[in-house]
């Protein structure tokens, strides 16, 4: 088994002993049961609170969980409700469009896969929950960066790196490719990340019609394009399986 760090399983041990039981819980309670020394527990409470997750009431002195960690359970729980809404989806756009279909969420300044879905053949497949991919070459990000200001002004921050030939770098170029993605509601990226390949993807909302993530569909230049154009037959799917998750979680029509 690999080394663990001390001080983080000692933060770990302070969060979940005030995660329950008691509501909050004074210097000496906590020291005591995680069994360390009040200056050292004092330490770690002070750390903690300094980030967020901890507060400490000024009338009693007792600690207890702060609102930094209500935030990251929120987006934990938004991610998972977000991967549970699309599985039906998902699986009736791959299976119209006989691709792979992906759920992508804004994560680190990309996209990060939380569902993939089998292009409905009997090729070997390799499953890309958890990958990355960047935000400025791919549907999925075009679609985050294009709707999500977050993820706008993270994208253009950074140097729109060349990825092959086709991929778009500069900014400028970028900027107005982002604004047609607006205007029209879908993304898509040929052979701009892969070579021969083909993606297009919409936007996901919630009941804020907050964007909260993109769904797309990924194949082979030749099975998703008819001549130079995107299959509007593919492209209507893709929104249509958007704006079916987007209704799930709670958007309403639009």
């Amino acid at each position: 088994m690999g080394r663990t760090i001390q001080s983080l399983e000692r933060a770990a041990a302070v969060l979940r002993l005030l995660a329950g039981g008691e509501r909050r819980l004074g210097l000496s309670d906590i020291a005591s049961a995680i069994g360390l020394a009040k200056a050292t527990t004092h330490g770690l409470l002070r750390t903690l609170q300094q980030e967020g997750f901890v507060e400490q009431d000024p009338g009693s002195g007792r600690y207890q969980l702060g609102a930094e960690l209500l935030r990251l359970g929120n987006s934990y729980l938004d991610v998972h409700e977000l991967r549970a809404r699309a599985l039906v989806w998902t699986d009736d756009l791959a299976r119209a469009s006989g691709e792979a279909a992906y759920v992508g969420v804004l994560h680190q300044r990309g996209v990060l896969i939380v569902h993939h879905v089998f292009r409905p053949d009997e090729s070997r497949q390799v499953l890309e929950v958890g990958a990355m991919q960047p935000l400025h070459s791919t549907a999925l990000g075009k679609v985050i960066a294009a709707f999500d200001p977050v993820a706008h002004n993270e994208v253009m921050e950074d140097e729109l790196t060349a990825i092959t030939e086709r991929t778009v770098t500069d900014s400028g170029t970028f900027a107005r490719n982002l604004e047609l993605v607006r205007a029209r509601g879908w993304a898509s990226d040929v052979g701009e990340t892969w070579d021969g390949v083909a993606s297009v993807a919409a936007p996901i909302v919630d009941r804020r019609r907050m964007p909260v993530g993109a769904v797309g569909i990924t194949g082979a230049v030749e099975r998703m394009q008819i001549g130079s154009d995107l299959d509007p037959r593919l492209v209507a799917a893709v929104r249509d399986c958007a704006r079916s998750v987007s209704r799930d979680l709670g958007a309403g029509r639009f």
